[in-house]
């Protein structure tokens, strides 16, 4: 099984969309095993960001991300990443395809409501830099034999 680490951003706390995005990602399949609600701290912002460091975008990035609490989460079950990434949809919202995250609430792209790993290796170091492996619980859903093959 693959694992995603998903942050709902502080625009998508802001707005209310928790429990919304939530419901996305367990009405498609996926398995919630960690989740936190938190203010992130600025060093772990910049380790999280440390790709995009030099870039024009990168300060604004890093103010955004600790302007308020995000909904740090940890998503497993097949093919998680891509699903994820599809139920996210594409940065700018104004491209996201209809009925993703993105396309149904938001339009730009810094304010796109969403972080998702992009592959099973930046998955596992993101989730390595924002939860404990004894903050993640293993558990299978009762209904598993009824979605996987």
């Amino acid at each position: 099984m693959e694992k995603s680490l998903v942050l709902i951003k502080p625009d998508g706390v802001q707005r209310g969309l928790i429990g919304e995005i939530i419901s996305r990602f367990e009405n498609r399949g996926l398995r919630l095993i960690a989740a936190k609600f938190m203010l992130v701290p600025l060093e772990l912002a910049k380790a999280h960001y440390a790709v995009h460091q030099g870039k024009p975008f990168y300060e604004p990035l890093i103010k955004f991300i600790t302007s308020s609490p995000v909904m740090a989460m940890v998503w497993t079950g097949p093919d998680a990443i891509a699903a994820i990434r599809q139920t996210v949809g594409k940065t700018r919202g104004t491209e996201a395809a209809p009925g993703t995250i993105r396309h149904d609430f938001a339009l730009q792209a810094r304010l796109n409501l969403i972080h998702a790993s992009d592959s099973v290796e930046n998955g596992e170091a993101e989730i390595a830099l924002w939860f404990k492996p004894e903050e993640l619980v293993e558990w299978k859903r009762c209904t598993e034999d009824w979605m996987y093959e």
